[in-house]
């Protein structure tokens, strides 16, 4: 047992969102409620942002109703940002809230900027002899986190992904003759994760089915090569299916598109176009017609077709993080999750140190990937499969996804309001 440690947690969310990133949250909650170190229970809304601005919501209020929903409401319940702690007054402000609140655990639930955000802070509070447990929680639909073997939100995704694939590849079916390109561009900035999930809508016994190429950014594009395969998949198909993550890259390691030459405030170029730069180049030079679909926010919100492994497993991260920090006392560590050896898939948290998978990487492995560079073997399939396995159970209210809404009852403020703006 860790040295007792008493006083209140915080919660917070950042970055993008999962189908399943709230299914987090209701895990911190329920574990939090287990511990009487922990007096009471706050949510910090957007963020980072949120706390600076001390803008702090009453967890322990909402009713158990309400916090069983968040299992099966998509996006961030308590908002997001992506705000990049810079000041050196940025991060006393983020210690005064946690001193005036009397925050002695805080659980961030996020990407890898984020937990490099809780790196900083847990640091900051060492360095300045502020008794506080710092645990972050992952979740990316990228999954491109080090030192977890996936990350929650991303069987959701892929799940989404292959099923739209298949749907799509319907329609194909019916409006080609051999003078179709279908191209669906997915997201993954750095990462090519979410494409090759694409390749679950395969069944076993039809290699062949879509899609029938794929492109990742672990693979420099080649534009000759890109043509080429095309052209050998509609001489032999009615249609040719492509998938593309928006990080695709050409030799010299450039972004083939991006929205805007912009970039965020974490220094990330603003991508999107990967697709029409397909679709461009195969009408140009082939004459043939080239549809674009883009799954957009959708992908990352399809809580309709969420993964119940997934779920379940974003859960577990969030009751994993509060037991590590209360009855293990650790800190500055963020949870992974960690696969079985046996035959039959199996799942178990651990631990890892956060400046270790902060704004770290994680690639599809090069082995994972086949000599063509547009398809992925056996290996792939074996890890991401169990991933998606199982349907989590939304309620519908007059045929629609019915979620929940937190009452967001705010923390009366302590601090003086002006020092952030």
């Amino acid at each position: 047992m860790a040295e007792e440690l008493i006083g209140n947690c915080l919660i917070a969310q950042s970055g993008g969102p999962t189908a399943v990133i709230n299914s987090s949250l209701a895990g911190v909650i329920t574990e939090a409620l287990n511990h009487e170190e922990i007096e009471e229970i706050y949510g910090g809304l957007n963020g980072i942002l949120g706390i600076l601005r001390e803008d702090l919501v009453d967890l322990a209020e909402e009713s158990q109703q309400t916090i069983r929903g968040l299992r099966h409401t998509p996006a961030s319940a308590l908002g997001t940002c992506r705000f990049k702690l810079k000041k050196a007054t940025d991060f006393d402000r983020v210690l005064a809230v946690f001193q005036a609140h009397n925050i002695r655990y805080f659980f961030y639930i996020g990407g890898n900027d984020s937990q490099d955000t809780a790196d900083h802070i847990s640091k900051l509070a060492a360095s300045r002899n502020y008794p506080l447990r710092v645990i972050g929680i992952p979740k990316t639909v990228d999954n491109d986190l080090v030192a977890t073997d996936h990350c929650p939100g991303y069987g959701s995704v892929i799940k989404y992904v292959a099923a739209t694939v298949r749907e799509i590849a319907c329609d194909n079916e019916g409006m080609g003759q051999g003078d179709l390109v279908s191209i669906l561009e997915v997201m993954g900035r750095n990462a090519g994760w979410i494409a090759a999930g694409a390749t679950l809508a395969k069944r076993r016994e039809h290699p062949n089915d879509a899609p029938h190429l794929i492109y990742l950014p672990e693979v420099a594009f080649s534009p000759q090569k890109y043509l080429d395969d095309v052209q050998r998949v509609l001489s032999k198909r009615k249609y040719c299916f492509v998938v593309v993550g928006e990080g695709l890259v050409d030799q010299d390691g450039n972004y083939l598109a991006t929205a805007s030459g912009q970039t965020d405030s974490f220094g990330h170029a603003q991508l999107g176009g990967a697709g029409e730069y397909l679709r461009d180049m195969v009408e140009q030079n082939l004459g043939v017609k080239a549809r674009v679909a883009k799954l957009g926010l959708g992908q990352r919100a399809a809580a309709h077709c969420a993964s119940q492994t997934d779920n379940n497993e974003s859960f577990m991260a969030g009751q994993a993080a509060v037991k590590a920090a209360v009855v293990q006392g650790e800190t500055n560590k963020m949870v992974t999750l960690i696969r079985g050896d046996g035959d039959q898939y199996s799942c178990e948290t651990g631990l890892c140190d956060l400046e270790d998978v902060a704004n770290g990487v994680k690639m599809v492995p090069v082995n994972w990937i086949n000599d063509d560079g547009v398809s992925l073997n056996f290996q792939f399939t074996k890890y991401a499969l169990p991933l998606i396995t199982g349907e989590a159970e939304v309620p519908y209210e007059n045929g629609v996804p019915k979620f929940v809404h937190l009452n967001k009852i705010r923390v009366d403020k302590m601090l003086d309001s002006h020092v952030f703006e």
